[in-house]
């Protein structure tokens, strides 16, 4: 087979599919789990917050993991840990014991995108990395459209916990194909010809120009990576209380029925996985126009995240869920338009015997997010009893981070890198 690659790829987009499907699961059933546990929104908030504590960790583990033993290895241990307790709330009996599964669960999901950077890395040639990220990720915004009327459906018909079985098996089913189909690196599979391997190897740039490899403490104080860092952070606060706090928003603030909220929160994540596929495209089509990739990726990711900051600030103003949506909508195509450049800048400023760790470390730092946006939004629906505030402080932290990137990205000093 000619490129074999992209088969590879096709599977880490089943792959952050099913990662997103299960993420999503207990916003869609959140109402009832509330109901069931007579849980406050505070208490919701702390459950969404305690998967993206053990989350954010393992994002960073998980790529550091990858870069010992290699990202096949790494995905299949992650994957049958989160599965089975993706399957485990089914047998919660408490609030305690909803947490407990939750932080197992978010240990589980984190390595993925750190981890599919690396085998991106491994597999795909410079020019077409952020086009490969971007398509990876598409899986993750299905997913998250998909989970609305998969879950919402199955926990009308069948009961919330039945939901959560049902997810399990689809991550178990994966791992057989991704056991039998993938490799580490191209050089070791079959299907490779030599066509495609010296096409992979030719197009792979040298991040840095050094034969000394460099500890993480160097790449973390560049100024480059810390600007990613922060507008990283804003993209995922935003997904993160998108995710969280959207559904229970639009049955909370605009009455909408659970299974009609099912249905409407479909709309953009659509959006979004249109953002992740065109992002990575009109990333890498910039780095061969402009001949400059730092350039190419910080034009996306700073024009990118002030379009999300207006359409989510403007989501707090509007009174109808028509707009709301809309808005929303908007706001999530803007921010997943960005998101294959950050994947892209470390790819393009690291050596590759770091990316792992390099991104792990940046992926851990942004996905703390995932701590602060589902409880602060839950502190702030409790206290003003709106979401106002809410979607206003979302939109200020995406400004912010698109300024960062606008003026302090910059390549990496010694890098192979084309700079500004």
């Amino acid at each position: 087979m000619k490129r074999y690659r992209w088969v590879v790829l096709g599977l880490m987009v089943l792959l952050t599919f099913i990662n997103y499907v299960d993420r999503a699961s207990l916003s869609i059933v959140a109402p009832y789990v509330m109901e069931e546990f007579a849980l406050s929104p505070a208490q919701m908030g702390v459950l969404f917050s305690g998967f993206f504590a053990s989350y954010a960790l393992f994002c960073f583990i998980g790529g550091y993991v990858s870069d010992i033993y290699g990202p096949k290895k790494t995905i299949t241990i992650a994957l049958i840990l989160w599965s089975v307790f993706a399957a485990a709330p089914a047998v919660a009996w408490s609030f305690a014991s909803l947490l407990v599964f939750r932080i197992l669960f978010g240990a589980g999901e984190g390595p993925v995108s750190s981890v599919t950077n690396k085998m991106i890395n491994n597999w795909f040639p410079a020019t077409e990395r952020a086009k490969a990220k971007g398509i990876t990720d598409t899986g993750m915004s299905l997913g998250a459209a998909l989970a609305g009327p998969i879950v919402g459906l199955i926990a009308v018909q069948y009961g919330w916990r039945i939901s959560f079985i049902t997810l399990a098996v689809m991550g178990f089913v994966w791992v057989i194909f991704w056991q039998r189909l993938v490799t580490d690196l191209p050089k070791d599979h079959p299907h490779v010809s030599p066509a495609e391997l010296q096409e992979i190897e030719t197009g792979k740039v040298t991040s840095v120009q050094t034969t000394v490899k460099l500890p993480l403490s160097y790449y973390i104080k560049q100024p480059i990576i810390v600007a990613t860092v922060v507008a990283f952070f804003a993209t995922n606060y935003a997904t993160y209380f998108f995710l969280t706090w959207f559904p229970s928003y639009l049955v909370m603030a605009h009455n909408l029925s659970i299974k009609n909220m099912a249905i409407v929160s479909v709309i953009p994540w659509l959006f979004g996985a249109l953002g992740y596929g065109l992002g990575g495209f009109i990333s890498d089509y910039l780095v061969k126009k402009l001949g400059k990739l730092v350039l190419a990726r910080k034009l996306v990711i700073s024009v990118c995240l002030a379009g999300a900051a207006v359409s989510i600030g403007l989501c707090g103003l509007v009174s109808t869920a028509t707009a709301a949506v809309a808005l929303m909508s908007c706001g999530i195509f803007f921010a997943y338009l960005a998101t294959p450049s950050y994947w892209a800048i470390i790819q393009d400023s690291v050596q590759s015997d770091s990316v792992g760790r390099v991104g792990g470390f940046v992926h851990f730092l942004s996905n703390t997010a995932g701590i602060f946006a589902p409880s602060v939004t839950g502190y702030i629906v409790q206290v003003s009893g709106h979401f106002t505030s809410a979607f206003f402080l979302t939109g200020g932290l995406a400004i912010t981070g698109a300024l960062l990137v606008a003026v302090f990205a910059k390549p990496v000093k010694g890098s192979a890198a084309p700079g500004l």
